[in-house]
C-alpha cells in the first residue's frame, strides 16, 4: 500500500486527474460492449396477433421467466432463438392461443343446474363454429378462419323445414387457396352440419373477396369455374408433357409449346327405346281343348218305381239309337317385340378439339476461335418426327378436329445473369459482421487496457525503488607506489591495498597522477595509513567469507533482511 500511495502521489493532481478518467472511460466501453455482446439473439416467436392474443402469451412467457420483447403495436413478439421451440411447444400444449374460438371444451366449464335449454342449444352452435375454425385454419394457405352457422329451429305444425347456412370468414396467407381447396371447405362444413348443403356455404377472404357464393342457385356459375380449372389443368398438362419429351432431345429451354383446348360444357342425360322388329318374342301363349260325347238308346222306358226297388237286379241291356262325338281344340300365342331402354348422361368436360403451338430451336455448332456458335435449324425429317412425336402425346385425333403446328425459329439467347455465389466459410451476413465488429472492438479496448494502463501501473508497483549508490571513495596503492582512485562505491579486492588519502586532501587530484602535490612526509603518512586499513578490511573480508561458508543459511537470511530493510 505504501508504493501503491507513493507511485499515486507521484503523479501528480493533474495526471492522476486524467488517468482516473480514461480508466472509468474504458471501463464503461468494455462494460457496454460486454453487456451487448453477451444479450441472447431475439428471434420471432409470434407475429399478427391481436391485442388478446398477444397478452395471454406475454403472460405466459412471463410466468416461464424467459426473457423476450414486444415490437410494433403488440402483434410481434421475440424470445431468445435458444427458446423459441420450447416456448411454442409450452403455449400450443396450454391453449393460450386458439384464434379466440372455443370448441367443445365450452361443456368442460361448471355449469349450474339452471341452465336453459336455450342456452346448451347456443353453446352447442359456438362450440360447432369453433370445431371447424380450428380444422380450416390447419389448411396450408389458410392462417385463420370464423365460421358463422345459422341453424334455423323446425316449426311446430310445419311441414317444410328451412335448410341451414352458413358462413366463413378466412384469412389467408400470401397465396390465395385454391378452387379445390374452396369446394374441398365447403364440403367440410356441409358435411359437419345437419341439413346443410355445400351450396349454402358463403366463402369470403380478408380482402372482401367473394370466394364461394353460397346460394342454391349458383350451381350453374360453379360448374363454370369448375371446368375453367378442369381446362387450364388440361392445357398446362399437355404443355408440360410435349416440353419434357422435346427437351430430351433438343436440351432444355430450347422448346417452347402452347396448348388450347375446347371443352364441352354440356351437361346432357337423354333417355331412348329401341325396338327390333326381327327379334319377336312370345310375350304369352294359350291353349285350350273341348271333346263331346252325345249318345240316345233305342228302348227308353219310362221312368217306375219298380225299376229303382233294390232287389230289381237284372240288368236289361239298351240298345244304343244314335250317338255324336265332336272335339274341338284352340291355342293363342300372343308375341312382342324386343325393346331396348338406355340412359346415356353426357357429363360436361370432356374435349371437343385440342390445337398445338410448339417452337423449337435449331441447332447450334461451337467454333474453334472462341466466337460465337453457328446456327442451323432442324431438316424437314426431324421435324416430321417431332409432329408425330407430339401427335402421339395428346392423343391426336382427326375427325374431332385437332391440329398441331411445329415451327423451327432461332430462340434469343438467354441472360441467366450473375450466378449465385454460394457462402463460404467467411460468408457473413449482416448480424454476423456487427458481432465480429462488437467483438473486435471489445478485444482492442482489452489490449489497450492492458498495454497503457494495467502494464504500466503493475510496473511501477513492482519495479525494485532505485538505490542510492554509496558515494564512499576508496583508493588502493599503485604500482609506482602512488595512491589510486577506485570508481564510487566499488570496494578494493583481496590482492589489492586499500590506503586512505590525508585529512584534506582533494579527492579529485588522487588517481592518474593524484598526489604529485604532496610531500613527501605527507604521502609516507598516507602510504602508512592506507596500508593499516587494507590490511583491516581483508583481514575482516576474510573472515567474512569464512563465516558464509560455515554458515550459509544464516548468512542468506541476513542478507535478506538488510534488504528488506
Amino acid at each position: 500500500m505504501d508504493s501503491i500511495i507513493s507511485l499515486l502521489k507521484s503523479f501528480g493532481p493533474a495526471r492522476l486527474a486524467s488517468t482516473a478518467a480514461v480508466t472509468l472511460l474504458v471501463f464503461g466501453i468494455m462494460i457496454w460492449i460486454i453487456t451487448s455482446v453477451s444479450q441472447p439473439h431475439m428471434s420471432l416467436l409470434y407475429s399478427g396477433l391481436d391485442l388478446a392474443d398477444s397478452n395471454k402469451v406475454v403472460q405466459r412467457i412471463e410466468s416461464m421467466g424467459v426473457q423476450y420483447e414486444v415490437l410494433g403495436d403488440g402483434s410481434t413478439i421475440k424470445v431468445p432463438q435458444e427458446d423459441v421451440t420450447r416456448i411454442r411447444l409450452a403455449i400450443a400444449g396450454s391453449g393460450t392461443i386458439g384464434n379466440g374460438s372455443l370448441g367443445y371444451e365450452i361443456f368442460d366449464r361448471d355449469t349450474s343446474l339452471g341452465t336453459t335449454s336455450f342456452v346448451q342449444n347456443i353453446n352447442l352452435t359456438r362450440a360447432l363454429e369453433g370445431e371447424l375454425a380450428r380444422t380450416i385454419s390447419a389448411i396450408e394457405t389458410i392462417k385463420s378462419a370464423r365460421v358463422h352457422l345459422v341453424l334455423p329451429k323446425r316449426r311446430l305444425f310445419s311441414r317444410d323445414n328451412q335448410e341451414a347456412r352458413a358462413t366463413i370468414f378466412v384469412k389467408t396467407q400470401s397465396s390465395s387457396p385454391s378452387r379445390g381447396q374452396i369446394t374441398a371447405i365447403q364440403n367440410l362444413v356441409s358435411s359437419a352440419v345437419p341439413d346443410l348443403s355445400s351450396e349454402s356455404v358463403s366463402i369470403i377472404d380478408q380482402k372482401g373477396t367473394l370466394l364461394a357464393r353460397g346460394t342454391s342457385h349458383d350451381s350453374a356459375s360453379l360448374l363454370s369455374a369448375t371446368m375453367d380449372e378442369k381446362k387450364i389443368n388440361l392445357e398446362n398438362r399437355l404443355k408440360g408433357q410435349i416440353e419434357n419429351l422435346l427437351e430430351k432431345i433438343l436440351g432444355t429451354g430450347k422448346v417452347r409449346a402452347e396448348v388450347t383446348a375446347e371443352l364441352d360444357m354440356n351437361n346432357i342425360t337423354s333417355n331412348s327405346e329401341i325396338y327390333d322388329p326381327e327379334g319377336g318374342v312370345i310375350l304369352s301363349q294359350t291353349t285350350s281343348e273341348i271333346t263331346t260325347n252325345d249318345q240316345e238308346n233305342a228302348d227308353n222306358e219310362n221312368v217306375s218305381i219298380s225299376q229303382n226297388l233294390p232287389d230289381n237286379n237284372e240288368p236289361k241291356e239298351a240298345g244304343i239309337k244314335t250317338q255324336n262325338i265332336s272335339n274341338n281344340s284352340s291355342e293363342t300365342i300372343n308375341y312382342q317385340n324386343s325393346k331396348t331402354l338406355r340412359t346415356q348422361i353426357h357429363e360436361a368436360g370432356t374435349i371437343k378439339k385440342i390445337s398445338v403451338s410448339v417452337i423449337v430451336d435449331g441447332q447450334y455448332q461451337n467454333n474453334d476461335d472462341g466466337t460465337a456458335p453457328n446456327y442451323s435449324p432442324q431438316t424437314e425429317a426431324t421435324m416430321e418426327k417431332f409432329e408425330e412425336l407430339v401427335k402421339s402425346a395428346i392423343g391426336f385425333d382427326n375427325e374431332r378436329g385437332d391440329s398441331v403446328t411445329i415451327t423451327n425459329l432461332q430462340f434469343a439467347p438467354i441472360d441467366f445473369g450473375e450466378m449465385p455465389v454460394e457462402p463460404g466459410l467467411f460468408s457473413f451476413n449482416k448480424g454476423d459482421m456487427l458481432r465480429l465488429i462488437e467483438g473486435g472492438i471489445a478485444a482492442v479496448v482489452a489490449l489497450l487496457l492492458i498495454f497503457i494502463v494495467l502494464r504500466p501501473l503493475i510496473k511501477r508497483m513492482t519495479e525494485t525503488p532505485p538505490q542510492k549508490q554509496s558515494q564512499e571513495q576508496y583508493y588502493v596503492m599503485g604500482p609506482d607506489g602512488k595512491p589510486i582512485a577506485l570508481p564510487p562505491g566499488q570496494m578494493p579486492s583481496a590482492d589489492q591495498i586499500a590506503i586512505a588519502p590525508p585529512a584534506g586532501t582533494d579527492l579529485a587530484t588522487l588517481g592518474g597522477g593524484a598526489g604529485e602535490n604532496l610531500t613527501e612526509e605527507e604521502m609516507a603518512d598516507a602510504i602508512d595509513l592506507a596500508s593499516v586499513e587494507g590490511k583491516i578490511k581483508a583481514t575482516s573480508l576474510k573472515k567474512i567469507g569464512e563465516l558464509v561458508n560455515k554458515h550459509p543459511d544464516e548468512s542468506v537470511a541476513v542478507v535478506r533482511q538488510w534488504l528488506y530493510n
